[in-house]
């Protein structure tokens, strides 16, 4: 995707913050956000923060979901894509995204990520800060691999996942979706069932970790 001339990011808490950050490095001039929680004339900078977007998407924009829950990056992608408006692919200048891999539309790779050749990350992803998605990785939809969280080769990752800060997958692992994998975590085989898993190695465990 060219560089944008605007992005509507949808959302206003760290997460889109951190959207902000890697759009502006990325050479993206205009920002506006959309957040229902917005106070009056609140602003990112010299952004506006509005509570609703009645208008037109501008040309040259795209839009970008921005909250950091799966579930709810996923509503933000559908309303975005039920306009026809076209969803942002955004990639921190920093980041490194390998030979033949591919990101898909809504996705978001942060500041230093990095996603190995012939990986695949699918749409309404984040890889956030530091992350790596190693060779051969299938990230599917709406999943979100933390900061500093190490994902090795050939590991098969579902839907709606969470792999906490500094979590480790290692190599051909396959999880299933649904899964939390805590901070600190590794998961050394596969995780069938839905759920939340910690520890060293990852176990599952009752309750859920904030995400």
């Amino acid at each position: 995707m060219p560089t944008l001339s605007g992005l509507l990011i949808l959302g206003f808490g760290g997460h889109a913050r951190a959207v902000a950050d890697v759009a502006l490095a990325s050479g993206i001039k205009q920002l506006r956000f959309i957040d229902s929680n917005a106070r009056p004339n609140e602003t990112f900078g010299e952004f506006a923060v509005l509570r609703k977007w009645d208008e037109d998407l501008p040309e040259g924009w795209a839009v970008m979901p921005a909250s950091g829950d799966g579930l709810s990056r996923q509503a933000q992608y559908e309303w975005a894509k039920g306009r026809g408006w076209p969803l942002a692919t955004l990639i921190s200048p920093t980041a490194t995204i390998g030979v033949g891999a591919k990101v898909g539309h809504g996705t978001f790779v942060a500041h230093h990520a990095h996603v190995g050749p012939i990986a695949s990350v699918g749409i309404g992803c984040i890889v956030n800060t530091g992350a790596i998605v190693e060779h051969e990785c299938v990230v599917d939809d709406f999943t979100h691999v933390s900061i500093k969280a190490a994902v090795a080769g050939r590991t098969c990752i579902g839907r709606f996942c969470f792999i906490g800060a500094g979590a480790t997958v290692i190599d051909g692992i396959k999880i299933c979706d649904d899964v939390t994998l805590g901070a600190g975590a590794c998961a050394h085989r596969d995780l069938e069932t839905p759920g939340v898993y910690v520890g060293v190695p990852a176990k599952k465990t009752i309750g859920k970790i904030k995400k």
